[in-house]
């Protein structure tokens, strides 16, 4: 207990009570007083403290705010300064012998030496292929050769002791859920063995292509493509006795096609990747097999890349430039494939696809042996997006993008004329319109687009109505050649 007190006043002290909150609240007479002299008393004595907190969070605030804003004027800065600049699509080569360009071959010669030691040989092949058949188990239903997941990892150990380790790769749990499996989960080991080796073979060939890239931009231009092909000659069996004479131009007319299917867009090079993905590439490695049947001479030339196609590629431009000029005109074109593509599509042909003489002048336009190769390739690819493309260009005959009934109509009056001179029965032109319609059924029905003839998968058939009379005849004859074509199948 404290000892009585005064307040300074001489009043005392001793028997003053301290009011309870209530009644400070209530404001009930005779204590501190009212809630407002309750406020204003505890400002004085907190007011110190208060100020020195309301300063602080006023400092911070001021801070963040100020870093915000900061923030959205660097951002919009960094918008308007991308907005008034041009994206860098072009970076300056290395000069021929300086150091960079010897720094850079180095890091691409070293880079692709290892790779290429990561591969597996073909004494690496044959000893997987070994292991493959000893540790496998026979389907007593089919006997076929194969293996479950357990057989799989131990053909890993055992490859990997006798191979080494660059083919541990191959036997990852991925790679063996990518076969089909029978009941037991079982796959064949000679499906796995074909992907080991798909594998092997476009990773060399995608090593071979980088090495002609000169400039390492990923791309092939036609002499590297050319180069690359003629290294494989050897190494293809069915190539093996060209001859020497000829072996520029065969690679030069084999290159062609890659160039073709893969560099749609013209840029003088095609993408290495797209030319591994591509089908020319495999119809390319056909030749790789020696063939112990007899082919006829009909069923190589369906191969491009065979000699007999290209020594028919040669033989029919010669035959159809009678001036021996090396180029051909509108008129000795005509002659192509028995005179049965329409003048009007001729006409197309060399506005569309033929550039005009050095010389200048309309009648100075000829087509050389890259265009005819063109021409070519699309009238035998016409089911492909490439080649249907290129026909596109030569049916829209005013550059709008689309077909209407007045082009259908324009461009099959010369197949109609044809049709007739060849002593077939009448025909109704509308009557072909209507089906050609009902054949590709357009997003819009009155225009074809190409989107829509690539869409319908009818495309090829609808080109060859409009530019070939043969095609045309083939189309209204399709029952009688699929019947023809079934009855050897019969015997």
């Amino acid at each position: 207990m404290y000892s009585g007190s005064s307040d300074g006043e001489g009043h005392d002290t001793s028997q003053r009570k301290i009011p309870s909150p209530s009644s400070m609240l209530n404001g009930n007479p005779g204590q501190l007083g009212s809630v407002t002299d309750l406020g204003c008393s505890l400002w004085f004595v907190l007011a110190p403290q208060r100020n020195a907190d309301v300063s602080t969070y006023l400092i911070v605030e001021k801070l963040e705010t100020k870093r915000i804003l900061l923030d959205i004027f660097k951002e919009k800065q960094q918008k308007s300064a991308e907005a008034g600049t041009i994206p860098s699509f072009y970076k300056k080569k290395p000069e021929e012998g300086s150091i960079s360009q010897r720094v850079q071959r180095l890091a691409k010669y070293r880079f692709l030496k290892k790779q290429s030691d990561l591969l597996l040989n073909t004494d690496d092949l044959d000893a997987m292929w070994v292991c493959l058949r000893e540790n496998c188990v026979i389907d007593d239903a089919t006997g076929a050769e194969k293996m479950n997941y357990e057989d799989f990892c131990h053909i890993a150990s055992v490859c990997t002791e006798q191979i080494g380790p660059k083919c541990r790769r191959f036997f990852s749990p991925s790679n063996f859920m990518k076969f089909e499996k029978d009941e037991s989960g079982r796959i064949a080991i000679l499906p796995f063995y074909l992907y080991v080796m798909r594998t092997v073979s476009l990773t060399q060939a995608r090593i071979d292509m980088s090495e002609l890239d000169e400039d390492s931009d990923g791309f092939l231009q036609p002499h590297e493509m050319e180069t690359y092909i003629q290294g494989l000659i050897p190494n293809l069996a069915q190539l093996r006795d060209i001859p020497d004479a000829f072996k520029q131009m065969y690679c030069h007319i084999a290159a062609h096609k890659f160039s073709f299917f893969c560099d749609p867009h013209r840029r003088g090079k095609a993408c290495i990747k797209k030319v591994l993905l591509s089908n020319c590439l495999q119809e390319l490695m056909e030749l790789h097999q020696e063939s112990e049947e007899e082919v006829t001479d009909t069923e190589q030339a369906e191969n491009w890349f065979s000699l007999t196609s290209a020594q028919r590629i040669c033989d029919m431009f010669l035959a159809l430039d009678k001036d021996m000029s090396g180029t051909l005109s509108k008129q000795e074109l005509r002659e192509y494939a028995d005179g049965t593509l329409t003048e009007i599509f001729i006409e197309r042909v060399f506005d569309e696809h033929v550039r005009r003489g050095k010389s200048g002048g309309g009648n100075a336009r000829e087509m050389d042996f890259d265009n005819f190769l063109d021409f070519v390739l699309a009238l035998e690819n016409k089911d492909t997006p490439e080649g249907l493309t290129y026909l596109f260009h030569c049916l829209d005959l005013n550059g709008r993008g689309y077909l209407t009934t007045a082009d259908i109509h324009s461009l099959f009056r010369d197949v109609h004329q044809k049709w007739i001179e060849g002593g077939n029965y009448e025909l109704c032109i509308e009557d072909v319109r209507d089906e050609i319609w009902d054949m590709v059924k357009p997003a819009d029905p009155l225009r074809i687009t190409l989107a829509d003839l690539l869409a319908c998968k009818q495309g090829g058939t609808v080109a060859s109505m409009l530019i070939d009379v043969r095609g045309f005849w083939a189309h209204d004859n399709r029952e009688n050649l699929l019947q023809e074509e079934e009855e050897p199948e019969e015997e």
